[in-house]
C-alpha cells in the first residue's frame, strides 16, 4: 500500500528550473534513498512533500492517518531545559484512565530516551546537566534525531541525517532505521550509510526523477549500465540516419525517376523511424589531479609519546605510529577522542602537551582544514586561490576554478557567501596549488556531493604521495585506506595500528572480539589456580580502592575549592549578569551533585 507520493512536482524561481514533473511513490515500511549532487533540489522535494512549501505545479499525496516526522538539516533548539528534560517533556501521557498504564508508558519512555541518547554519543553527564541551548549545531542535530525516533510517526523524512554522527552512531542508526517498520525517506550523500538502510533509490538529475529498484549501489551500477545502452543505441541510430541521409543524397543527385522513388521510400522510413533521445549530459564534476613536490624517504612521519591534555583532561596518551612512502593512514574513533585535534598537532597548528613528532626528508606536507578556517570571507573566490600562488597569471586562475566549478561571476563571489560545499571546493583548490607529498586531511568530504566525493576518492588513488585522514565517510575510507589508526579500538585512549584496510579491519576487530569472548566462556582453571587469580584479585582490588579514595579526596577538596569561587563570583561582578549567574548555577549544581559521590566514597573507606 502507497505511503506516500506524488505527481508531477515542479518548482522555479525565475527562468530558473529546479524540479520538472517529478513522480514517485513509496510504499509502507520501505526505505527510500534520495540522491543528487548539490542544488539539483532534494531539500526543496522534501519541503513539498513535507508540506513545509507549496510547489509552482502537481500534487502530493499520503495515505490516511499517516503522520510525517522530518528533520531538517537546519535545527533550532533554543531551550534552557537540559537535554534529558527537553525530550522528557515532549512525552504525551496515553488517553487512558488507567493510572499505572500512564506511569508504565512514561517510565518506558523515560528509559528510551536515555537509550538513544547514548547510542547518539551523548555522556551521562551531558544528558542531565547540559542546557539545550549550549550544545553546538551538530549535538543540537543529534538531540533532533533522537526526538524524531522518539515520536509516534509513520514516516520518517531525514535530511543529511549522518552529518556530525560518529561510527558507533551510524552503526546503531542504521541498524534502528532497518529494524523499524516505518517508512524512511533519506537524503544523504553517505554511500554505505545508503547501502545498509535503503531499498530504493530516487535521483534528482537534470530537474528530473527516475526510480531505481535498489539500494545506493544497485543504483550507481544500474545507471551505469542503462547510460552505456543508451548512448550505444543513440550512436548506431545516429550512424544509420546518417548512413540513410547519404543515400538519399545520392540518389537525389542522379535525379532519374527510379532514383527520385527510391529516395522518397527512404524519406518516409526517416520519417516513420521512431528517434532514440539522446543521453542528457551529466552534472559536472571538480577535475582533480594532486601533483607531488618529489618523492619522499621512505620515513615520512613518526609520532613518539604524544599526549595532549585540555586543563586536567587528558585527551589522549602515549600515542605513537610511524608513516612510511605511499600510506594512506586513517585515523577512526568515535566523537571527541581526539581524531582532529592529533591530526592539527601533526600539522602544525596545536602544539604536543608531550612528545615527538618528526618528518622525513623531502617531506612537503599539506593540509585540509574540515573547518575551512584557511580561508579569508574578505577575499573574492579568484583573490582567495591568487593567494595561494601570486605568480599565477588570471588565466591560469580562471583555468583551475574552472575544475573546481566556479566558472562565471561566480569567480568573483566573496568567499563569506560561499555554501559549505563550495567553500570545501575552494579550500581543495588552494591545496591543488600547494605541491607536497604529505597531505594531511580532516574531513575532506564533508559539504561535498556524491560526485565531488567520487573525484575526490580518484585524485588520492592516483597520489604517488602519502595520506594521513581523519574521516566518517566509510566509503571513502574502505577505497583509500591500507592503514587504520584506532581511537579505543583494544584500549581507551590508546591507538591501534592495524596494517590493512578499512574491510579488513572489521573482519580483524569482530573476530578478534569474538575470540576473547569465546575463551572467556570455555576457560577452566583448577582450583589453586582459582584460588591465586582470587588473592590475585582481592591485592589488586585494594590497590584499586586506595587509589580511587586518594583521587575522591582531592577531586572533593577541588570541587569545595570551585564552589567557593563560583558563591564568590556569585556575590560580586556576576550578580548583576543574569546570563553568567545562569551559567554558574548549572556548574554549581553539577559540581555539588559530583561532591556528594565523592563524599559518599570517601565515607565507605
Amino acid at each position: 500500500m502507497i505511503a506516500i507520493g506524488c505527481e508531477n512536482i515542479s518548482v522555479s524561481y525565475g527562468v530558473d528550473i529546479i524540479l520538472d514533473k517529478v513522480t514517485f511513490s513509496v510504499n509502507e515500511g520501505e526505505k527510500l534513498g534520495i540522491v543528487g549532487v548539490n542544488g539539483a533540489g532534494k531539500s526543496t522535494l522534501l519541503n513539498i512533500l513535507s508540506g513545509y512549501s507549496e510547489p509552482d505545479g502537481g500534487r502530493v499525496f499520503i495515505s490516511k492517518n499517516l503522520s510525517l516526522g522530518v528533520l531538517r538539516q537546519q535545527v533550532g533548539y533554543e531551550s534552557d531545559k537540559t537535554i534529558f528534560d527537553e525530550l522528557v517533556s515532549a512525552f504525551s501521557s496515553p488517553d487512558t484512565d488507567d493510572v499505572g498504564n500512564t506511569e508504565s508508558a512514561k517510565g518506558e519512555y523515560i528509559s528510551r530516551v536515555k537509550g538513544f541518547l547514548k547510542n547518539l554519543g551523548f555522556g551521562e553527564e551531558q544528558i542531565y546537566n547540559m542546557p539545550v541551548s549550549a550544545l553546538s549545531g551538530g549535538q543540537k542535530t543529534r538531540i533532533t534525531i533522537a526526538a524524531l525516533l522518539l515520536g509516534d510517526y509513520d514516516i520518517l523524512m531525514l535530511d543529511e541525517p549522518t552529518n556530525h554522527l560518529d561510527i558507533q552512531s551510524l552503526d546503531w542508526l542504521e541498524d534502528y532505521l532497518k529494524a523499524t517498520a516505518k517508512t524512511v525517506i533519506i537524503i544523504s550523500h553517505d554511500r554505505y550509510f545508503l547501502d545498509r538502510v535503503t531499498s530504493k533509490t530516487l535521483e534528482i538529475e537534470n530537474h528530473k526523477s527516475k526510480l531505481y529498484n535498489g539500494n545506493y549501489t544497485y543504483y550507481a551500477e544500474k545507471k551505469k549500465a542503462d547510460r552505456e545502452i543508451q548512448e550505444k543505441h543513440y550512436k548506431d541510430q545516429q550512424k544509420e540516419i546518417a548512413r540513410i541521409e547519404a543515400y538519399i543524397a545520392n540518389q537525389r543527385r542522379w535525379n532519374r525517376e527510379r532514383n527520385i522513388i527510391a529516395a522518397e521510400s527512404r524519406e518516409k522510413m526517416l520519417d516513420k523511424m521512431v528517434k532514440e533521445e539522446k543521453p542528457e549530459n551529466l552534472p559536472s564534476k571538480i577535475k582533480l589531479r594532486f601533483e607531488s613536490a618529489g618523492r619522499s624517504g621512505d620515513d615520512v612521519l613518526s609520532v613518539r609519546g604524544l599526549e595532549k591534555k585540555f586543563g586536567d583532561k587528558i585527551l589522549f596518551k602515549e600515542v605513537s605510529f610511524e608513516l612510511k612512502y605511499r600510506d594512506k593512514a586513517f585515523l577512526f574513533g568515535e566523537n571527541g577522542c581526539g581524531k582532529s585535534t592529533l591530526i592539527k598537532i601533526i600539522a602544525g597548528k596545536l602544539p604536543p602537551d608531550k612528545g615527538v613528532i618528526d618528518c622525513g626528508y623531502n617531506v612537503y606536507l599539506g593540509y585540509y582544514d574540515q573547518e575551512n578556517q584557511e580561508l579569508s570571507g574578505d577575499n573574492t573566490v579568484m583573490d582567495e586561490l591568487w593567494s595561494e600562488n601570486e605568480s599565477a597569471t588570471p588565466g591560469e586562475i580562471r583555468s583551475l576554478l574552472a575544475k573546481f566549478l566556479f566558472t562565471g561571476d561566480s569567480c568573483f563571489k566573496p568567499v563569506s557567501a560561499l555554501s559549505g560545499g563550495e567553500r570545501a571546493r575552494l579550500t581543495l583548490a588552494k591545496l591543488l596549488m600547494s605541491k607536497n607529498n604529505f597531505l594531511i586531511l580532516d574531513e575532506p568530504t564533508n559539504h561535498l556531493d556524491i560526485n565531488s566525493r567520487e573525484a575526490l576518492e580518484s585524485a588520492l588513488s592516483e597520489y604517488d604521495g602519502t595520506l594521513l585522514a581523519v574521516s566518517h565517510d566509510r566509503y571513502f575510507v574502505n577505497k583509500l585506506a591500507n592503514r587504520m589508526l584506532v581511537f579505543g579500538a583494544l584500549e581507551r585512549g590508546r591507538i591501534f595500528d592495524y596494517k590493512g584496510g578499512y574491510s579488513e579491519y572489521l573482519t580483524y576487530i569482530s573476530k578478534y572480539r569474538q575470540n576473547n569472548d569465546a575463551s572467556s566462556e570455555i576457560k577452566t582453571v583448577s582450583e589453586s589456580k582459582n584460588a591465586y587469580l582470587k588473592k590475585k584479585e582481592e591485592a589488586s582490588e585494594k590497590r584499586r580502592l586506595a587509589h580511587k579514595i586518594e583521587v575522591a579526596r582531592k577531586e572533593a577538596e577541588r570541587i569545595e575549592n570551585r564552589i567557593s569561587e563560583i558563591d564568590a563570583e556569585c556575590q560580586s561582578e556576576a550578580s548583576s549578569d543574569h546570563k553568567r549567574l545562569s551559567e554558574l548555577f548549572v556548574e554549581k549544581n553539577a559540581l555539588e551533585e559530583k561532591l556528594m559521590e565523592y563524599y559518599e566514597l570517601l565515607m565507605e573507606k
